[in-house]
């Protein structure tokens, strides 16, 4: 790209190539906007590797009423109702617009929309296309239209690493590529980076997704919402691999059961069993196996035969460990999947900041509360896709001055993984939750290239300490209970800086490594 980058000043930027960012390019046209991405558009994203669909209540025996009611059931309590039922409104007219762009959905021999069951849902709502498939499909069509439309520019290998904010106001992005660091200046930006699943060692996300936008956002000063709920999928493939290959829900929504090394079923007693709740779920296949067991997935009889038509995907890394679905059971464990947390926005999809908006994973929309439901994600991303669009497009551009690009090192999320994995999985307490933030805290005030990922990592883990309950994907073993009130959290990284100073004092952790 040119070293001259002035021509763009002005236009809105949207950091992040998946479903999010492309999305609120399209609904923005014919606004100029640039657009970038750290890798090739629809590589290393989790919307690319997305097996599940979008939910909506497209069925006969089905409405958005009864969506809302498994979304908030699912939320344990912290679901932000109005802006819940106002995304699952929109979300059958969003598939419209999906399926307007290219979007391939299956379809019955009748011509209607296929509609799948995954977990949690009571009722079949679930649209895929080429069955596993779904992000993948998505993002080739989203692709196709984008590099189509005159009015965007997108710049590929360019990382965003800050955002020059004035007086709670943004200014622009330095970022770095191949000539160098380069700034890029604005007064409206979206982020849209998807999430953590990088800070983790076990996850089902590219190891590259390691919540560069909610460091951009924390360095800037926002506000963050709901940062300790991270959702672990249940059924993630165990094999040598990593990131590790996702079984998906409607796998099980199909039929398929859980079982033991022994052949036996283990879920007895949890209510839904192998639909329940993806957080009720991920416990009880933790605990089986921290005593002892091995858990699979019994694909053999339901869906059977089908199973290779259904989800392609998951029959290909299946054989690249030498196992067969329809003879074989499938090795699982839980892994992490989804953040539900991440940067306050309002309706409209506006930060704290001036200037600053955040759509998809990097995003708290209070639509997902302490725990997903299931395919709820996607839907999420591309309804919301357009109000910040519309937002965007209200907001009258302003002249920028260019300024200096400030050279700060790429994101290495590498050193945090222990810490992270340790303290912030399944099962949590408050003394494992203190020792990470005493080893974060000199990484993230350092200059090192682990900082950024640590800055957030602390978040998270301050967080966490601060949610004296259990609620949702958030089990702390020191305390069990729910709460009395149910209280979505806030924080800002200034705060967590203070809160995890103050631990460091504490005579509990002299001597933690």
């Amino acid at each position: 790209m040119s070293a001259d980058v002035r021509s763009f000043f002005g236009r809105p930027i949207i950091i992040g190539g998946g479903i999010a960012g492309l999305m609120t390019a399209l609904h923005l046209a014919p606004e100029p906007v640039l657009l970038l991405s750290r890798t090739l558009l629809g590589a290393d994203t989790s919307s690319t590797w997305a097996q599940g669909g979008l939910a909506a209540s497209l069925g006969d025996d089905d409405d958005p009423a009864l969506h809302l009611a498994d979304t908030i059931a699912a939320g344990d309590g912290l679901c932000d109702k109005d802006m819940a039922s106002r995304i699952l409104q929109d979300a059958s007219s969003a598939i419209e617009g999906l399926a307007g762009f290219g979007v391939p959905f299956d379809r019955t021999l009748k011509g209607s929309l296929r509609l799948g069951l995954e977990a949690a849902h009571n009722r079949r709502r679930i649209v895929h296309a080429h069955g596993d498939g779904t992000g993948r499909e998505i993002m080739r069509a989203l692709i196709a239209a984008v590099r189509s439309t005159p009015s965007i520019v997108v710049v590929e290998g360019v990382e965003a690493r800050r955002l020059a904010v004035r007086e709670n106001a943004i200014r622009g992005v330095w970022a770095s590529c191949s000539i160098g660091p380069v700034f890029f200046g604005s007064r409206r930006v979206v982020l849209a980076t998807g999430g953590i699943g990088g800070l983790f060692l076990d996850t089902t996300n590219p190891s590259g997704s390691c919540g560069q936008g909610l460091a951009l956002a924390a360095r800037a000063g926002a506000v963050f919402s709901d940062l300790e709920f991270i959702q672990f999928h249940p059924t993630a493939l165990d094999g040598p691999d990593r990131p590790m290959t996702l079984i998906s829900e409607a796998v099980r929504g199909e039929g398929a059961a859980l079982i033991d090394e022994t052949g036996q079923p283990f879920l007895q007693g949890v209510p839904g069993a192998e639909l329940a709740p993806r957080d009720v779920l991920a416990r009880a296949v933790w605990n089986h196996l921290a005593n002892g067991h091995r858990v699979f997935l019994d694909a053999r009889q339901r869906p059977g035969p089908e199973f290779p038509r259904l989800f392609p995907t998951i029959v290909s890394a299946c054989h690249g460990i030498g196992i067969n679905p329809l003879r074989d059971l499938i090795p699982i464990r839980p892994a992490q999947h989804y953040h539900m947390g991440g940067v306050a926005v309002d309706g409209c999809g506006r930060t704290s900041v001036k200037g600053l908006w955040a759509c998809g994973e990097v995003a708290s929309t209070g639509l997902h509360g302490a725990n997903r439901l299931a395919s709820n994600s996607l839907t999420e991303a591309v309804v919301c896709a357009r109000w910040v669009a519309e937002s965007v497009a209200g907001t009258p551009a302003r002249r920028t001055k260019p300024a200096f690009a400030g050279n700060y090192p790429s994101p290495d999320p590498v050193p945090v993984r222990p810490f992270l994995s340790r303290a912030l999985g399944i099962v949590r307490d408050g003394e494992g939750l203190k020792a990470a933030a005493h080893a974060l805290l000199p990484l993230a005030e350092s200059k090192e290239a682990a900082s950024d990922p640590a800055a957030v990592g602390l978040m998270i883990v301050v967080s966490a300490l601060r949610r004296r309950e259990s609620r949702g994907a958030h089990y702390r073993t020191d305390f069990p209970d729910h709460a009395a009130v149910a209280r979505r959290s806030e924080i800002t990284l200034e705060a967590a800086f203070a809160e995890a100073r103050e631990l460091a004092q504490s005579p509990v952790l002299e001597g933690v490594t």
